[in-house]
This record gives C-alpha cells, sequence and structure tokens, in this order.
C-alpha cells in the first residue's frame, strides 16, 4: 500500500496542470483571438466560476460521499481534460474559450476536493502531512504549464494545451486503476440537500473555513498576477521565456512550502502553523511595495519566499476542515468550504483585472492584504 499517497499526489499534480493552462498561453490567446483588456481576469475567472458552480453541484448532491471517490476522480479527470483543448478548435473565439475555460473548471471540482477526500479516507492520522503533498501537487500542476512556456520557446502554444490534457487524462486513469476506496470511507445515504450547511453549526468548523476563506482571497489573485508583476517590473529587460521560467519558480516554490508546512504542523500544531504562513503572507502584502522599488536580487527572493507562504496554510486549513466535519459528510464539507473560498477567488481576480489599469504596479498587491487580515480575525476559534 505504499504506492496509495504517491499514486494519489501524481494524480493530482497532473490533472491540476489544465487549472491555469490558458493564463500560461494568455500571450498566444490574445494574439490569435484578439481577446480585449482584462482577458487574463476574465478567463482565470471562468475558471473559477467553474469550479464554483462544480462544487456547488457536487456538494448538494453529495456526490463525493455517495459514490466512489476514485471513479468521480477519473470521469471528472477525462472531462477536465476535454474542456482544457477546446481552447485548440480552429472555431473559437473569446466566449468559446470563456465556456472552455469554466467546464475546465467545473470538472476540476471532481478532482482536487475529491483527491483531498480519498486522502482523508485512507490518512485520519497525520492528514495535514498528507495533506501537505496533495496541495503541493496542486501547486505544481498549477504552475508547470508555466515551466512549459518557458522552456518550449517557439513550440506552438497549442502543444501545451494538449500535453496538460493528456496528463490530466492519465492522472484519472492512474487514480482509477491504483487507488480503490480507502478504509474509513463512509457512504452517505443518499441526497441530503441541508447536509452542506450543516456542517457550518460547528465551531471550530467555522474558524477552519473562515481562515481558509481569507487566504483564498490573496491566493490565485496572486498566482494569476505574477506574470503581470514579473512584467510591469522588467519591462522590456525580461524576455517572455524568462519570464514564464520565473513565474514557475515563484509558484512552484509553494509545493516546497505545503510539504514543509505539514511536517512543522506535526510538531507545532495544525492550527498554529496555518495562522502563521497566513500572517506571513500578509506581511508580504503590506511590505510589496517596497520590494517591488527594490533590485531584483532583493525583489526575485521575495517574491519566491511570498510564493511559499501564500499556499502554505492551504493544505492545513483543509485539515482544520476535515478533522471538523462528520465523518460521512466530510467529502460534502471539504467539496463546500472550496466551493466558498473559490467564490471568494473571484472577487479579488476581477478586482486587480480592473485595477491593474489604473493603480500603480507596485500597489496592485496591497489589494489582497485585507484576505489574510480578515481570515486571521474570524478564523481565531
Amino acid at each position: 500500500m505504499k504506492h496509495l499517497l504517491p499514486t494519489i499526489v501524481l494524480a493530482q499534480f497532473c490533472c491540476t496542470s489544465v487549472w491555469f493552462a490558458g493564463n500560461a498561453v494568455m500571450g498566444d490567446l490574445a494574439a490569435t483571438f484578439g481577446l480585449p483588456v482584462g482577458a487574463v481576469g476574465n478567463i482565470t475567472s471562468a475558471v473559477q466560476i467553474g469550479f464554483i458552480v462544480g462544487t456547488l453541484v457536487f456538494a448538494v448532491f453529495s456526490i463525493a460521499d455517495r459514490f466512489s471517490p476514485s471513479k468521480v476522480f477519473f470521469f471528472s479527470a477525462l472531462a477536465a481534460a476535454g474542456s482544457n483543448l477546446s481552447a485548440t478548435w480552429e472555431m473559437s473565439t473569446y466566449p468559446t474559450l470563456l465556456a472552455g475555460r469554466f467546464l475546465t473548471g467545473f470538472f476540476l471540482a471532481g478532482i482536487y476536493p475529491i483527491g483531498m477526500k480519498i486522502a482523508a479516507d485512507y490518512y485520519r492520522e497525520g492528514l495535514g502531512r498528507s495533506l501537505g503533498y496533495l496541495v503541493g501537487a496542486l501547486v505544481l500542476g498549477t504552475a508547470f504549464p508555466h515551466l512549459i512556456k518557458g522552456l518550449g520557446g517557439a513550440l506552438p502554444w497549442e502543444l501545451i494545451l494538449y500535453f496538460t490534457s493528456a496528463l490530466a487524462a492519465l492522472g484519472g486513469l492512474s487514480m482509477w486503476w491504483l487507488v480503490p476506496d480507502g478504509p474509513h470511507r463512509r457512504g452517505g445515504q443518499g441526497v441530503q440537500l441541508t447536509s452542506f450547511l450543516r456542517v457550518f453549526q460547528r465551531k471550530s468548523f467555522r474558524a477552519a473555513a473562515f481562515g481558509y476563506f481569507g487566504h483564498m482571497w490573496e491566493l490565485y489573485a496572486f498566482w494569476a498576477f505574477v506574470p503581470v508583476w514579473l512584467l510591469a517590473y522588467f519591462g522590456s529587460d525580461g524576455t517572455a521565456n524568462a519570464l514564464s521560467l520565473w513565474a514557475f519558480g515563484i509558484i512552484a516554490a509553494g509545493a516546497l512550502a505545503c510539504v514543509f508546512g505539514g511536517q512543522l504542523s506535526a510538531t507545532y500544531g495544525v492550527r498554529r502553523t496555518a495562522r502563521t504562513a497566513l500572517g506571513a503572507s500578509g506581511l508580504c502584502c503590506l511590505l510589496s511595495p517596497l520590494f517591488f522599488l527594490a533590485p531584483a536580487s532583493v525583489f526575485l527572493p521575495f517574491l519566491i519566499f511570498w510564493g511559499m507562504v501564500v499556499v502554505a496554510d492551504s493544505p492545513l486549513f483543509s485539515t482544520l476542515v476535515a478533522g471538523a466535519a462528520d465523518p460521512e459528510i466530510k467529502g460534502t464539507a471539504l467539496t463546500i468550504v472550496n466551493c466558498i473560498g473559490f467564490a471568494v477567488t473571484i472577487g479579488s481576480l476581477q478586482l486587480l483585472g480592473y485595477a491593474v489599469d489604473w493603480v500603480e504596479p507596485e500597489y496592485l498587491f496591497l489589494l489582497l492584504l485585507p484576505g489574510p487580515v480578515l481570515g486571521l480575525f474570524f478564523g481565531r476559534g
């Protein structure tokens, strides 16, 4: 059974590579389809909105608890792979691009929270460490298209979408073939339309959820606009490939932080470690204007550090959520918290998408500061 966690982690990495695939080829999409100003925010938001709708559907109908999680993961992976490829169609337009990214996000709802559900069904003890690896895989999957873009040079942008879709299909197959239902899984008792609301009755659950929501205000907006910030900082001095590689490094650094944070939580406690990471990320928001004006030798290490702490708390808050929920609705609890958390990301993505035209770039990420502040305040528990 030693293969289980590596398989779950690898499958999560493969499948989540489609998440930001559109952002990695945004320049090519803009040139090919004549995208309007603000398209980066809209295309990223389309994925997030799709994920929100998907998680809401999954939560309302308790899909993660009623059906085999591995099979749900498999079919969702295939559907996400197909949706990701829709941008390569010759007849694609801006509306169809948005629709394709929406559907990609919708089916990612059967991947990210379901992967956490599968891990929770196997690893009741040390769940924080296990989810650290799992969310670390999500971070690498999110960053991976930037690596392909940076190393690919003049390769056609369509190849990035082909490759990430193939990875997603491979991840789904590996989960179905190699990871049966876990020993701690309890099947749901049919559709319970109020179960996704019942979980919020516990104070400990609310505290974990609100900490997660504050974290999410910052996370995806930071990931989406790191390439924009790098371009604003380096201007004509930075090549597209180099900036893509830096974007990959900054986002991917969070994978190490997730694993390291999971290890630290075993010593210092899950809640304390999560709040420390959230506070450090909020401090980065506050200090970001100063570091934007610093030399590159200071600016880039600062962004790498921020890329670490901005996501280190994610698996820890998910661990707290899973631990505070009843076992028979654990999958639904994780899914609805993901749903609301990603709904929060729409606000920050849209805010930065519009603000990028009227706010000086050094002040852009100050708009993310309310997330960590409110997450620390309302997540006190």
